[in-house]
């Protein structure tokens, strides 16, 4: 596990990312706490798609893949996701702080209709959560199949694009990849936004069992 941390969480990896983080929560602008949330979200998954996106395909770019490919399948796949899990458990932490900042720089307020701040944070949490695991393992497939980084990357954009727009909500609804930042933020009692993160799962959970049959096929 300590080999994978410094393999996955490098320097230059952790001070991009808090830097992303504490210039969000300076530059976006939000007046009331129910904001926070929909302001960090998209965001938060293209920084996580480009954090995580040389998950696997850092082992070809140093020429280990050869070396890699010698160690029994099962091995391979548990050092992938020992990779995801430390960085999505890092950025979880950083969405976190995020959160935090936003109180600290913004001063929002409570809405008239957010009956408790608590449940308020457990739903961000809950969505957080789910948009970073499935851009994290999204980004790590895509670069997988293209063995490439910026193809990864690249495609990751072109989804995000396509779902977090207008359009994007205009056409997948609930189901939407964005589906919480698209919400009512005033209509507390709707929770039809756990559509989209319940399809945000299954698709990462099939990505995921197609893992051992990418590795194979792509090295």
């Amino acid at each position: 596990m300590k080999k994978e941390l410094k393999i996955v969480l490098p320097f230059y990896k952790i001070a991009y990312a808090s830097s992303f983080v504490v210039i969000l929560s300076l530059i976006r602008g939000v007046i009331f706490t129910n904001e926070i949330g929909l302001s960090i979200e998209p965001p938060f998954a293209i920084l996580t798609a480009t954090f995580c996106a040389d998950t696997y395909v850092q082992e070809i770019t140093s020429k280990r893949s050869e070396v890699h490919r010698l160690y029994p399948i099962k091995k391979r796949i548990s050092s992938i996701m020992q990779r995801i899990m430390i960085q999505e458990i890092f950025l979880l932490l950083l969405s976190v702080l995020g959160y935090g900042l936003f109180f600290t720089f913004q001063k929002p307020v409570t809405h008239p209709v957010t009956e408790s701040e608590l449940l308020q944070f457990i739903s961000y949490f809950l969505a957080i959560t789910v948009t970073i695991f499935f851009w994290g393992i999204l980004a790590n497939t895509l670069s997988m199949l293209f063995r490439n980084m910026w193809m990864g990357i690249g495609s990751c954009l072109l989804i995000w694009v396509a779902t977090n727009s207008t359009g994007g909500d205009k056409l997948f609804g609930a189901w939407n990849l964005f589906s919480y930042t698209f919400r009512n933020i005033e209509n507390t009692a709707d929770i039809t936004w756990l559509y989209g993160k319940a399809l945000c799962i299954c698709i990462g959970f099939v990505l995921l069992i197609a893992l051992p049959k990418i590795v194979r096929k792509r090295g």
